[in-house]
């Protein structure tokens, strides 16, 4: 038995969703966007959806919409992929990396508050609270504090759409729904709740920064008639700004469409797996995070925490299980320590590091899958 980590399920559906496009005459530029787009806002709740082609994208252009520029810095998580600093140095501007909390695992408030306040007023653009695991930030308080400072919030919701929070006056609030934060941006990888094989999506509640998400995806085209500086005539467009060409083909929307459908049903699976460890690992030396009876968890990932993290990682991949660490800090890589930051700048990021392991975790895990996943973890601490 080999079991993944995470794993992508098509069905019947999803493939003839598919070939409906590759026989129709619109494989990329067509409807499907669209229709998408518009699905997937209102699956979030956002007024706003920009469908792109992948999760970096995303973060690239929600960070230009909000005009980072050389020398700008910009706080987030050193326990995330790394395209949630990167987005920053494309612009050319400065991460930051505040510690995260030891009990959620995400972005500290705490620590963000006192970089904020240890800094000259003006010294901060923005801040990226991550989403980890899954796990809903609560961007009330995110607001209040960017409020607070000037500053702008894109929140990395890419593990968990579905997933919410109840702010203080008791209303859900769904992740990227864009209530708080200025933008929201989802991956489709494979691995992620939907998949369209590659594909991102940026959804906002501003009507300006839409438009300019809408341009920045296509070269930093404007093609509204009312917008062009020149008028040549029907068939003329202008290009007002470099942009890229971050498109999304209507083939892969058609099979995000497809598998958006299936989305709620899936993350309650997600939740099943979930209180099934729980209730099996009440016994055992692992440490997870603390769910709050305030948030509704995404669960794109199931971690547990272990003071003997690399014995129980290769015990578990011996016994066939393709467990995963998520994530090596990001200013561990070397990019970043020639950028000025070491080990030991963030304990509590650095001491999850060494005890983290992600298990299988995913809708179409099998029963009798978990069950084993169960066995040969209790089997290890026993």
């Amino acid at each position: 038995m080999t079991i993944p980590y995470g794993k992508h399920h098509v069905t019947d559906e999803d493939i003839q969703a598919v070939v409906d496009v590759l026989r129709s005459t619109n494989l990329t530029q067509g409807p499907k966007i669209h229709e998408f787009e518009a699905a997937f806002a209102d699956y979030v709740g956002a007024r706003y959806a920009v469908a792109v082609s992948n999760g970096t994208a995303a973060l690239h252009l929600s960070a230009m919409s909000l005009n980072i520029r050389p020398g700008d810095k910009v706080i987030t998580t050193p326990i995330t992929f790394i395209a949630s600093a990167n987005c920053v140095r494309y612009c050319g501007g400065d991460v930051v990396f505040a510690d995260i909390d030891p009990d959620t695992f995400l972005l500290d408030i705490k620590k963000v508050r006192e970089l904020l306040e240890s800094a000259p007023s003006g010294t901060y653009k923005g801040i990226i609270p991550v989403d980890f695991a899954g796990y809903p930030v609560n961007l009330e308080e995110y607001r209040k504090l960017a409020n607070e400072y000037g500053l702008w919030l894109i929140e990395d919701a890419c593990h968990a759409p579905g997933g919410y929070f109840y702010d203080s006056m008791g209303e859900k609030q769904f992740c990227g729904n864009g209530r708080y934060a200025d933008i929201g941006v989802f991956s489709f990888h494979p691995v992620k709740h939907i998949t369209s094989g590659e594909g991102g999506m940026i959804t906002t509640n501003d009507e300006k920064l839409y438009g300019r998400l809408i341009n920045l995806r296509t070269h930093g085209i404007q093609q509204d008639r009312k917008k062009l500086i020149e008028d040549h005539g029907p068939w003329y467009y202008e290009m007002q700004e470099l942009g890229f060409n971050y498109r999304l083909s209507d083939i892969q929307a058609a099979l995000g469409i497809s598998q958006l459908k299936r989305a709620s049903k899936n993350l309650e699976r997600r939740h099943q797996v979930a209180r099934s460890y729980d209730e099996a690992f009440r016994s055992i030396p692992t440490k997870t995070s603390k769910i709050g009876e305030d948030i509704f968890h995404g669960y794109h990932l199931y971690v547990i925490c272990s003071d003997t993290r690399d014995q129980l990682f290769e015990y578990l991949r011996q016994s066939g299980i393709n467990v995963q660490v998520h994530y090596i800090p990001v200013h561990y890589q070397p990019y970043y320590r020639n950028h000025g930051w070491y080990k030991r700048n963030l304990p509590v990021a650095e001491a999850f590091y060494e005890q983290c392991v992600s298990i299988p975790m995913y809708p179409s895990l099998s029963s009798d899958e978990q069950d084993y996943v169960i066995k040969k973890i209790l089997e290890y601490f026993n």
